[in-house]
């Protein structure tokens, strides 16, 4: 990824995927690099807020230093911000990164905190820390745009084709045993790839076809947290 790809992110496609969404009216979750807000003000304010901690920037997280660096990291950019809103950060919403095979944690003033970070399991889930819980929602590689459109070259049409049979494939065990447990599913959308006019018409079709499966409901981060009682 060059700086190409992010200029055209930050100028066109956060904009389009933002209207497409709200045309939609599918709630959604941002993850933005910390130090966004205060360099871009006017763009980010177009939905709830994750903010990515120093391993999504250019300076990477010292091994040593853990979370004390990151939190530190956390109060400079974000909470301390002019940008900010004079209500303060959302709750829950402030992303810490942790070093690489660890999880990437999200937390807040009110101490919620989630990772939406690889994970290997259909059903969210919680870890016990040290730091306290840990909540567990399924992000697999497979659901991220960018990994497929840059490792993989697919185009937004293959990645349309790709949501819609892993979410409806999802819907149809849960018609099949209504008892089981729900199961969940993050979708990583980046408006490099998914904000060109193209990704913006496969993303429109994918949401319209979800919207019209009652077993599937679109929503962000904090809706599914307060549906599973972890909030």
């Amino acid at each position: 990824m060059n700086e190409a790809f992010c200029q055209y992110a930050i100028a066109w496609g956060i904009a389009r995927v933002g209207r497409l969404f709200k045309e939609l009216d599918v709630p959604l979750s941002v993850v933005l690099n910390a130090e966004f807000p205060g360099r871009h003000g006017p763009v980010w304010k177009v939905a709830p807020i994750i903010a990515h901690g120093m391993n999504n920037t250019n300076r990477m997280l010292p091994l040593g230093r853990g979370l004390a660096a990151q939190k530190a990291y956390t109060r400079e950019t974000w909470i301390s911000s002019p940008a900010q809103p004079a209500s303060g950060p959302p709750a829950g919403r402030l992303r810490a990164s942790i070093p690489m095979a660890t999880p990437c944690r999200r937390s807040s003033p009110r101490a919620s905190t989630y990772t939406i970070d690889q994970m290997d399991s259909d059903i969210i889930s919680r870890l016990k820390t040290p730091d306290g819980a840990l909540v567990l929602l399924p992000y697999p590689v497979v659901t991220v745009d960018m990994g497929q459109h840059l490792a993989r070259m697919k185009t937004p049409a293959e990645l349309e084709t790709l949501w819609l049979d892993y979410v409806l494939e999802l819907a149809g065990e849960a018609r099949a045993d209504p008892g089981r447990e729900a199961t969940t599913v993050v979708i990583g959308i980046h408006p490099f790839v998914i904000g060109t006019p193209d990704g913006a018409a496969a993303l429109r079709r994918v949401l319209s076809r979800l919207k019209k499966d009652e077993q599937v409901w679109l929503t962000d981060t904090d809706a599914i947290l307060k549906a599973a009682s972890l909030k």
